[in-house]
């Protein structure tokens, strides 16, 4: 697995253990639905993290 595609599986993961419900399959597809539309943890996380990258672009010297 890509080193992107083990982050988002990870943030999903995170996501679902966060949220409150029956048990992990229930959390896990509401995450999965939620990141599907556009919206959920894992999202908001990954805007963050773009957001901070962003930020610290002028920082960066190749």
């Amino acid at each position: 697995i890509y080193t992107g595609k083990a982050l988002a599986i990870r943030w999903l993961l995170g996501a679902s253990r966060k949220r409150p419900g029956r048990n992990m399959a229930f959390k896990l597809s509401s995450e999965l639905v939620d990141a599907a539309r556009g919206s959920g943890d894992a999202i908001r996380k990954k805007e963050e993290t773009h957001r901070m990258a962003e930020a610290n672009r002028a920082f960066a010297h190749f």
